[in-house]
């Protein structure tokens, strides 16, 4: 039965796709099924994995409307061990067509659970906002994985994350927890990416992870080129970093 792993950060610039992206590549790398979930209406994990965004009828669009049913949505073997439901800037109008309906925040979920027992992880990556799709990640989470940029604003906003985070496991999903935090574009050059890792190791209760995600010039190159870093540069630190994260993931989930 897959583990439902959603990737949020309300705040933007964060490294989250890049973390939805490389994390599935890098547990598929390690054997394990993974589906990724395409929740961001801007469709950059589609167009990250080598997907042209507007190719597919059949996505998470149409998954949270009815027209499309998850094995619709679903493109298989992207990569080894990979499939994804694909996203694109239509997705946007989502909040506004599900307006009055019925038990709206359970519809990812439901489509999830149907296919759960065909994965080992489901990857979803959510928008930079606290709007009906992340409400619907986070409904259809086991756990949440927060990316943190180290730059001097890291915790802004983690607080509103948090709250949500405990709203939904209150009403919603009573079995939401939080994985833990992973730090993102560390640059070992600067004192500040040291402190802010400190600082936030002080300041947050919550299981941080001990791979860091380096800031690095292959892994800001990848998505244009559709591949995640694993396969674009598979030896560059930012491919380690990933793998260590992956490692991690199935160490304290397995």
């Amino acid at each position: 039965m897959a583990m439902v792993l959603a990737i949020a950060n309300q705040k933007g610039g964060v490294g989250k796709t890049t973390t939805a992206i490389n994390l599935s590549a890098a547990l598929a790398e390690l054997g394990q099924k993974v589906l990724a979930v395409d929740a961001d209406p801007q469709g950059n994990l589609t167009s990250g994995l080598g997907l042209e965004k507007d190719e597919y009828e059949d996505n998470t669009y149409g998954l949270l409307l009815g027209d499309s049913s998850i094995e619709e949505a679903i493109i298989p073997n992207v990569f080894d061990h990979l499939d994804i439901v694909p996203s694109n800037v239509d997705l946007a109008a989502v909040e506004i067509e599900l307006v009055g309906i019925e038990r709206k925040e359970y519809i990812l979920k439901d489509a999830l659970d149907q296919v759960k027992g065909t994965y080992d992880f489901i990857v979803i990556d959510c928008p930079p906002s606290l709007n009906t799709l992340t409400i619907n990640a986070l409904t259809a989470a086991d756990r949440v994985l927060v990316p943190i940029q180290c730059e001097y604003y890291a915790l802004e906003g983690l607080s509103q994350l948090i709250y949500t985070i405990e709203l939904i496991k209150k009403r919603l999903n009573p079995n939401l927890t939080i994985d833990g935090v992973v730090f993102t574009m560390y640059d070992s050059r600067t004192n500040l990416s040291a402190q802010v890792v400190e600082n936030v190791k002080e300041n947050l209760d919550q299981h941080i992870y001990r791979s860091i995600i380096p800031r690095n010039v292959r892994l800001a190159e990848a998505p244009s080129y559709g591949l995640p870093i694993t396969e674009y540069d598979s030896k560059c630190p930012g491919a380690q970093a990933y793998r260590s994260v992956a490692r991690e993931i199935l160490d304290h989930l397995i």
